[in-house]
């Protein structure tokens, strides 16, 4: 396993001299490592190192997502990493202003630095996500970033469900919740935009009093169904504070579908999805157990 040494060792070999006694690390990212020091000047830097090749090669497509957005959040003061180094098996960027809602404990165990029930949160996510999903379709494919269409949206969802279903025993009632999802025609988006794909409070960054300074971690940033970018907000909140998020979406100019809120539900309760295919990539044993347990219990 990498260690502080190694990641500081690792940034010294591209010229990036960081302090050792300044240093930590947060190993609970599922596609990254990271290390947190500070340089001879004081400044703090981020060091992300992939875990596995897919990761690596996915690096262009998060640095052309960053630099589509970058602009677009900055007219709302929110900032999203600026990358100095980036190569197969390193990413260095001086660390953004603020401190993450949600982190983990050393067991594992989340942390909370904020409500994630507060209404203030739920405007602000909103507003948030009315700035970045005004980005176009468009304007993200001409930038090189990942676009898809409402009905390409769909079959990939019809496409990772059937092969969960192939690689692990499902639960029957998880089976049918599924097929109705996909069957219901008035929950799926008419237009896709630009989406961030994990948004929720550990990949946000707060400053004193709960106001947005950053957004981390935009590796499934894609052009994709803006409901996406809601889920985890119902799944941590519930219906009231999603209704909160929404009304300020609407309020900054977001756009809402007939079936965004059902939609948005929907995607929550598919996490398992997700899961099982991140476990069928690292074909980790725990993981694939994990996601053999979630699915044949239906949760």
């Amino acid at each position: 396993m990498n260690t502080i040494e190694d990641a500081l060792a690792l940034a010294r070999s591209h010229d990036l001299h960081l302090r050792r006694e300044t240093a930590t690390i947060n190993d609970a990212g599922l596609d990254y490592r990271v290390v947190i020091a500070e340089d001879t000047e004081g400044l703090r830097w981020v060091l992300r190192q992939p875990r596995r090749r897919d990761v690596a090669e996915a690096m262009a497509e998060e640095a052309r997502v960053l630099n589509l957005v970058a602009p677009v959040l900055a007219t709302v003061n929110v900032a999203v990493p600026n990358w100095r180094l980036w190569c197969p098996d390193l990413i260095a960027y001086p660390a953004l202003p603020g401190a993450p809602g949600l982190t983990l404990s050393a067991a594992g165990d989340p942390v909370w630095h904020m409500d994630p029930a507060s209404p203030d949160y739920a405007v602000r996510l909103g507003q948030l996500l009315a700035q970045l999903h005004s980005i176009t379709s468009t304007r993200a494919a001409a930038a090189g970033v990942e676009t898809r269409t409402p009905d390409q949206v769909r079959e990939e969802w019809r496409a990772d469900i059937s092969r969960v279903q192939q690689e692990f025993a499902v639960a029957p009632a998880m089976r049918e919740s599924w097929e109705n999802w996909l069957a219901d025609k008035s929950c799926w988006p008419r237009k896709t935009t630009m989406t961030h794909g994990e948004i929720y409070p550990a990949h946000i960054l707060m400053a004193e009093g709960g106001r947005f300074t950053g957004v981390l971690d935009w590796t499934t940033g894609r052009v994709d169904d803006p409901a996406r970018d809601f889920a985890t907000q119902y799944g941590t909140a519930g219906d009231g504070m999603l209704e909160v998020a929404l009304e300020a979406y609407a309020g900054a100019g977001g756009h809402i579908y007939p079936g965004l809120r059902d939609q948005a539900r929907h995607l929550w309760e598919a996490a398992p999805v997700g899961y099982a295919l991140y476990a069928l990539t690292t074909r980790n044993d725990n993981e694939m157990s994990t996601a053999a347990t979630m699915l044949a219990a239906g949760i």
